[in-house]
This record gives structure tokens, sequence and C-alpha cells, in this order.
């Protein structure tokens, strides 16, 4: 109880040295996304195992709970420290829950007080040749039953008291190891309290100084405003104003492309024409040059006459299909779309793309003082913290603390070679109690080895031999041994049993299940002027619910020492850190932020008139069809080299002559006719019907598709003279928000830090932990309790073996006497035969 004590002292001296911080401003600003504080790492764990020793320790407290199963007697505790106990009136309730270990310490104590009694009698009552004393064995019948009854008995019985022997052993020494380590345990405690205190100025200190990264990261923006909040609006206007300018842009390219594709025609046009009057020249020539020759004598002749016919009625095929004349010149169109590119329409549209992304810019040259007073707002706070870090002499504040553990560590120093010189003398006395116990069983072993080897069941027991008789000789003197240290054992039991067993059921237990932290929250129990005792110590409030068990929860939690000892209520960290006030200043800034871009636009008057023009050209006016007709015929109205191939053939069937070669001459000719000139004429009529079919797919509703634009144009216009103004606050409110939230963020972190992080008091919970938990109740209270538990078991027996020791000696041991029979017609007539007296 006292160790519990003076740790909960020493809370609440941590506990004042915080108390000392308040009364002060605390201003500070956020930072960027994540913030942590840096992860604090101590030596010493929050938990103890005992390893495979601990079976052995559950087994005690097993058995403690079925000997004292009553709970803690929270009322005769709340009494003894109010100091309103009287033993005349409550000792009914000490003996009700004491019943268990008083009955087991009374029967302990008649062990002590019979067993000395009882061994002096049986040693006087053998002297007397009574008690088993006489050398004599009277022969029975179940005789070797009973000797083996009792050699069995004794075998188990010491079996039991070796396992409580070697409990007691492994007791002893991992007490000796524990307080071995007991200088490693109170070190490794102390340098986590010097941890926890050195941790504290230091993690206030990082904290203010995030105040130095949060602000760079909001100048580094402040720094970019063209992009984040001119980039903003930008994108918001973005969807409505690109897609018109795109149209607009399209419309410029495909007025140049409209003027490219009519020259082409045109052009095209014009060398088909030449190229059509060409082809009709040369068919002219050639049909004129056949006419002649088929005025040819020969063709007279009635077997000529007849080809001379068919060919002269052919000839009408060598005529032109087409009429490339009648088809219209695009000369007009090609000046319309000339006059309308005199305005450069593209360089327009790029004006307004120019104007249009000089937002961003804009907003940068509008917004420079604004910035200015923002960044001046943000360093004042800046200054207001690092004062606000000067004013806490935290360092100061937790000297004293820190003098009273280099004190603390003195005196457990100084006075744990003391601790350990008498635990070596404890250690030395505990190693003779198992020793002596060792000594017992080993005699009882021997007995029992030397017994049972040695005997031989056709021996008379006057005639046994010496190993057997040694045998019995060991068993009583293991049975004499144990009549003269018994007791000592009993009364070493009963003391540690009785001092062992109420640490465990009165400390360590309610300790574990925190019943006794429940105990020291009762009000008016420590101070009856005070209703919460630690919340007066604290405060000098005590009506403030401020509890033991609570504190330590919190610290076993690893909570902050503001928020488990609820200093809010000393120093109230929320109005020290108004966040509220401190974003408002940043706040007002951005409210007087005004931002002007009504001037942007896209397309003026006359890119408008440009457009307008381009729709009235009348390019979607011209008959396409008409040159698609004429452009789609053949140039000849008959395949020229089927017609030559006709015309050889033909005549091939006449005569030799003139006639026959002029016409293959000219069939020749009108080959050459339809390579060069009707086959490149094809091609290039191809290419024209092709780009006059494209000419017309763009120029169809073109009309519409200028209407359309120009509305696409007014209504991006008209969203830019609307809802410029009311993009431009949404954006600079985010813009803002973004800046303050920064902030916000910051402080919201360093209010939370001081309230849950800084100073977390986990190492004074754990030094509270080692101190009662694993030293007093893991260290030695439980090593003890197994050493009692073994050796008292082992004591127990050692009754019930003594006992069928002695009985086991006589069927060992040499007799001076015993009962002879000898066999007669009738029965058996036995007598007694004697020897030379021994007796032992």
């Amino acid at each position: 109880m006292a160790l519990l004590l003076g740790f909960l002292l020493l809370l609440l001296e941590l506990c004042r040295n915080t108390l000392s911080l308040g009364s002060r401003s605390s201003t500070e600003g956020t930072e960027v996304s994540e913030l942590e504080l840096p992860a604090t790492n101590y030596e010493t764990k929050d938990s103890y195992k005992a390893g495979p020793i601990g079976g052995l320790f559950q087994i005690v407290h097993i058995f403690l709970r079925v000997v004292q199963p009553n709970d803690f007697p929270e009322d005769i505790v709340r009494k003894i420290l109010q100091k309103k106990f009287d033993l005349s009136t409550d000792y009914e309730k000490i003996i009700y829950y004491e019943i268990g270990v008083i009955i087991c310490a009374v029967l302990g104590l008649l062990f002590v007080i019979l067993m000395p009694l009882v061994g002096f009698c049986f040693g006087l009552c053998r002297c007397c040749n009574k008690c088993g004393g006489e050398m004599h064995q009277r022969q029975k019948k179940n005789g070797p039953f009973l000797r083996k009854c009792f050699a069995v008995s004794l075998l188990v019985i010491s079996i039991f008291i070796s396992i409580g022997i070697i409990y007691g052993f492994v007791a002893n020494h991992h007490l000796r190891a524990q307080i071995e380590k007991t200088r490693k345990l109170a070190d490794s405690n102390f340098r986590d309290l010097r941890t926890l205190l050195n941790g504290a100025p230091a993690e206030i200190s990082y904290i203010l100084s995030q105040y130095t990264t949060t602000k760079e990261k909001a100048f580094s923006d402040l720094d970019n405003v063209k992009s984040l909040l001119g980039g903003g609006i930008h994108e918001q206007l973005r969807p409505k104003v690109i897609p018109a300018l795109d149209d607009i842009k399209a419309m410029a390219e495909a007025i140049k492309e409209t003027k490219e594709a009519l020259l082409n025609v045109n052009n095209t046009l014009k060398e088909l024409k030449k190229s059509s009057a060409q082809l009709n020249t040369s068919l002219s020539d050639v049909k004129r040059d056949l006419e002649q020759s088929l005025n040819d004598p020969m063709c007279s002749a009635p077997p000529v006459a007849t080809t001379c016919n068919n060919i002269r009625t052919s000839l009408s095929q060598l005529d032109d299909n087409t009429n490339m004349d009648q088809l219209p010149s695009l000369d007009k169109p090609i000046d319309k779309i000339n006059d309308i590119l005199q305005t450069n329409l593209s360089s327009l549209v790029q004006q307004g793309y120019k104007s249009f992304n000089d937002i961003p810019e804009m907003v940068k040259n509008q917004t420079t003082d604004i910035i200015s007073d923002v960044k001046s707002t943000l360093n004042s706070i800046g200054s207001d913290i690092e004062s606000i870090g000067e004013q806490i002499p935290i360092q100061d504040q937790l000297s004293n603390f820190m003098g009273y553990i280099n004190d603390t560590e003195t005196y457990i120093h100084r006075n744990l070679p003391t601790l350990e010189e008498y635990d070596s003398y404890r250690w030395l006395g505990g190693l003779v109690v198992c020793c002596l116990l060792t000594l017992i069983v080993i005699f009882y072993y021997l007995g029992l080895l030397c017994g049972t080897c040695g005997y031989d069941r056709n021996a008379t027991p006057t005639r046994r031999g010496c190993v057997s008789n040694t045998g019995g000789i060991f068993l009583m003197v293991g049975a004499g041994v144990s009549f003269l240290i018994c007791w000592i054992l009993m009364t070493i039991v009963v003391l540690t049993f009785v001092v062992g067993a109420n640490v465990e059921k009165l400390l360590c237990e309610p300790y574990q299940n925190r019943k006794l932290f429940q105990v020291l929250d009762t009000p008016y129990l420590l101070n009856e002027n005070w209703k919460h005792y630690l919340s007066g110590m604290v405060f000098n409030k005590p009506d403030i619910n401020l509890t033991f068990e609570q504190v330590y929860s919190d610290c076993k939690e690893n909570k902050g020492i503001y928020g488990t000892l609820k200093l809010e209520n000393s120093y109230n960290i929320s109005e020290h850190l108004n966040i509220q006030e401190h974003a408002g200043n940043i706040s007002n800034d951005f409210q007087n932020m005004k931002v002007n871009i009504d001037n942007i636009v896209l397309l003026d008057e006359a890119g408008r008139k440009n457009l307008m023009d381009f729709s009235f050209s009348g390019i979607d006016a011209i008959n396409y069809n008409i040159y698609l007709a004429e452009l789609s015929k053949a140039p000849t109205k008959a395949n020229l080299l089927s017609f030559a191939d006709d015309l050889e053939v033909k005549a091939n069937h006449l005569p030799h002559g003139s006639l026959k070669q002029s016409l293959k001459n000219n069939a020749q000719t009108i080959r050459t006719i339809h390579r060069s000139e009707v086959i490149p004429l094809e091609q290039s009529m191809s290419s024209v019907y092709q780009s006059i079919k494209e000419l017309q797919q763009k120029s169809s509703g073109l009309g519409m598709k200028v209407t359309n634009t120009l509305s696409s144009l007014d209504s991006a216009q008209d969203f830019l003279t609307t809802r410029i103004s009311s993009v431009i606050v949404e954006e600079s409110q985010k813009y803002g928000n973004t800046i303050v939230g920064y902030f916000e963020r910051y402080l919201q972190w360093v209010k939370i830090s001081i309230t849950e992080k800084i100073a977390a008091c986990k190492p004074v919970a754990t030094a509270l932990d080692s101190a009662v938990d694993v030293f007093l109740c893991s260290y030695i209270i439980d090593p003890m309790n197994l050493f009692w538990f073994g050796i008292g078991k082992a004591t127990v027996f050692l009754l019930p073996a003594l006992i069928f020791a002695v009985k086991l000696a006589k069927y060992y041991r040499r007799m001076d006497s015993e009962d002879v029979y000898e066999d007669m017609e009738n029965g058996n007539i036995g007598f007694h035969r004697h020897h030379s007296t021994q007796t032992v």
C-alpha cells in the first residue's frame, strides 16, 4: 500500500508541475495535411509474463481462491484508511473474511505444537520396546501384502514430497533471479520517467515549430494564386467558353479549306475543258481520216462494200460524250470567299483565346495587395506563436519533479544492495529448508531401494540380509529426522502463508482488478472535507470528478496528462487557443478580395460579320448536281479500245491494199488517243467529282452551322457576363478556405496534441505497475507463495510418510526374535525363539 501511495504522489507532483503552465495565451496555426508528434519509445514493457513458472503460480492462485473465496473487504479498508476501524466491533468481519487463512494457520500451528510432542512420546514409547520398538515381528498370513502396500504408499507419498521440494527449489531460485532484475527494472522505469519529462518540452517546441511548415505551405499557395485561384476560375469557365471558341476556330479553318477546294475545282474544270476540246479535235481528225479512207474505190465492190458500210455506220461512236463548256465557272463564289478572307477570323479567334487565357494573370495582378495583407497576418500569428513558446517555462517547472526522481533513484540504489544482501540470506535459508526436506526424502528413497532390493522372502526376520536391514535403518532415520525438523518447516510455512496470502488477496488481486483504486476513489475517504481527493490535491477543487482509477486507466492507454488530469478545469486550452478567432483574421483578409474580369470579349463584331458573310456567300447555293452529272459521264460515247479492236478485225477481212493499211493505221491512232487523252481525262474527271462531292457536303447546311456557332458564342459570352461574378466569389471562397484550412487543421492538431498526446503518462502507470504488480506481486509474492505451497505440501506429506516408513521398517530390519511354527498332525504349534538383543 505504501508503494502504491508513493507512486500516486509521484503522479500528483507531475500534475502540479503541469498546472503551472496555465493562465497563458496560446495561438498557433495549422499545418498541412498530416501532422504527427514524433513517436516516443520507452524501455519498460507494459506487461510482465512469468514464463513457464507462471503455470505453477496459477495453481497457487487457485488454491488461495479456494482458501479465501471472499470478495475484497472494501468497507474494512475504507474504515482503516479513515482511522475508524474498531477491532472490538469489527472483529467479526475480519474473522469472516480471514476464516480460510485462519483455519489453515491454526492447523499449521497445531502441527507445529503436536509434532514435537508426538515425536517425543513416540521416541519414549519405542525406548520402552513399545510402539514397534521391540525387535520382534510376528508372522502373519497377510505380511507380504502389507509390506507391498506400505512400500507403494511410501513411494507415492515420497513422490508427492519430491514435487513439493521441486516447487520450493524453483520458487527459491526464481525469487533470487527476480530480485537480481530489480535494479534493471528500476533503472528502466526511471529512464522512462526522465524521457517523459524531457520529452514534454521538446514536444511543445516541436508543435510550435510546425507553424513554420504550415506557413510555408500557405505562402506557397499564396504565391501560386495565379494557378490556384486564377486557374480555378479559368477551369470553371472553360467547359462553356472553349467549345464556342473551338467552333469559331473550326469555322475559320472551314473558310480557308472552302476557298482552297473552290480554287482546286475551278482550275481543274478549266483543264478539263481544254482536255475535252483536245479530245474532240483528235476524234474529229480520226473520224475524217476514216471517212476519206472509206471513199476508196474498193468499198464499191460487193464483198468489201458491206464492211465499209458497217464501218461508216459506227463512225458516230467517235464523238465526244461530254459538254464541259456548259458547266458554269466558280469565279464568283471564289471572289466572295476572298472578300471574306480579307478579315483574319483566325486571328480574331486567337485574340478570344488569349483574352480568356489571361484570366489567371489578371487575377494575380489584381490580388497583389490582398496577398501581401494575408502574408502579414500570417507573420503576425507566427510572432504570437513564437512568443508563446518563450512564455512556457516547462523545463523550469519540471526541474523539481526531476529532482524528486533523482532522489528516489538515489534512495533505491543506496538500499538495493541491502535488499540483495538480505535476499541472499533468505535464499540460503530457503535452500537449507529444501535440502533438509531433500535429505528426508533421500532417506526414504534409499530405504525403499535397499529394502526392496535386499529383501529375501525365504529369509526369516532374524536372518535378513545386511542390505535389507540397511534399508530399514534408512527409513527409521528419515522418520526420526522428520520428527525433528517438520515443526520448524511448518512454522516457516505458516508465517509465509499468512503474509503471502494476505498480500495477494488484499493488494495484488485488488490492484489487478482495480478495486483498490475504487476504494481510494471513495468520496471523503482520504480527506473528510474533500469529496474527490485527487481533484482536491490537483486543483484544490474537490468537487471535480477526478478519480485514481480514471487517471490510471488513461495513463495505461498512454493518454496525455492534460486530458488525464482534466486540466481544462484550471487551464482551458480551448479558450486560449481560439481557432475561430485566428481563422477569422485570415478570412477577413480574403473577404476584402476583389477580382474584376468582366471585359472579356470572345469575338468582336468584325468576326461575327465575317461569319455571317460566309453563311451568305452562296457556297451552299451552287448547283453541284450539274457538275456531278457531267463529270459522271464517260469522255467518249464508245470505248475507244473496243472500237479500235473491232476496226482492226474488220480491216483484216479486207484484201491487201491501201484501204486495209489505212484502217489499221487509224485503229492504232484511236488506241493512242485513248491512252494519251481519254485515260488522263477520266482520272481528272473522277478527282474533280470527288472534290465537288466533298465541297457539296461541307457547304450543306452552312447557314445552320454558322447560326449554331454564333448561338454557342452568344451563350458563352452571356455566361461570362452573368456568371463570372459568382464563379469568382465561389473560387475565392474555396481558395480562402484552403489557406484558412491549413491553419484550422494546425490549430486543431495543436489542441488535440496538448489535450491528448503531450506528456503521455504511460511511464507513470508502467512505473506503478512495476512497483506493485511486477516487483511486489510477481517478483516477491508469487515465488514466496509458491515456496510455502511446495514446502507446506512436502511437510504435510511427511506425516503419513513417517507412519508408513516406521511400518515398513519392520519388514526390512533384522529382528532379535521371531515366531517359529512346527507342523503337527493336527495343526501348527508355535513358540518364541530369542536371539541376542538389538534395539534401534
